[in-house]
């Protein structure tokens, strides 16, 4: 019997094979609004003053904020065919994790210089009191892959534009942004969105 959550694909009666697929398509029409908002804490000052933290542990740490969170991002991108998800160091990982899972793809970890073994890609960007460096492993994408940036947060998009010019010298394709807060004034996202990155945000400050 076919469950009522799948669909079958082929079947071959003389060897009694039956391939399935999961079919999402009735778990997209059924979700339900979830307010992330809410479970955002902010503490000011921190981690110096003039700075209001925005604080998504709670939120990571509530299952039904998680499934939510996957659901949205793989109804706002399945169009876009990714192929694999790169998530910016650190909270990124999980926001892209929760986004490859939904999809069944893979994750590649976009990292601090000096953090990955083998042979690595860099890329500098600027930060409040100088520059960084950022790098993936060599060979991390067959090229022109379909590849989702993933973080946590986008304020200005200077990090946000340095792993696309990273992966992008890669091999990969951009096919968009998701990101778990944005905040609208920095304008990081709009500087994205202007350059024709499918960017999308699920809480915005």
């Amino acid at each position: 019997m076919i469950g009522s959550n799948n669909i079958l694909i082929r079947s071959y009666v003389g060897f009694r094979k039956v391939f399935y697929v999961q079919d999402f398509r009735r778990d997209l029409l059924t979700i339900k609004p979830f307010d992330l908002k809410k479970l955002i804490k902010n503490f000011p000052d921190f981690p110096k003053r003039g700075i209001l933290f925005r604080d998504i542990n709670p939120l990571i740490g509530d299952g039904e904020a998680l499934k939510y969170m996957s659901e949205e991002f793989y109804r706002r991108f399945s169009a876009a065919n990714p192929m694999m998800i790169a998530g910016i160091e650190s909270r990124g990982f999980i926001v892209a994790s929760c986004i490859a899972i939904r999809f069944g793809l893979g994750v590649t970890m976009i990292r601090k210089a000096g953090k990955l073994p083998g042979k690595t890609s860099r890329q500098s960007y600027q930060i409040e009191y100088g520059t960084a460096e950022m790098e993936i492993q060599k060979g991390s994408f067959l090229p022109g892959q379909n590849v989702i940036v993933a973080d946590d947060l986008i304020a200005t998009g200077g990090t946000a534009l340095a792993a696309a010019k990273l992966l992008k010298e890669e091999g990969a394709n951009i096919c968009g942004f998701a990101f778990l807060i944005e905040m609208i004034d920095l304008k990081g996202g709009a500087s994205l969105r202007e350059l024709g990155y499918n960017t999308q945000s699920l809480i915005v400050y």
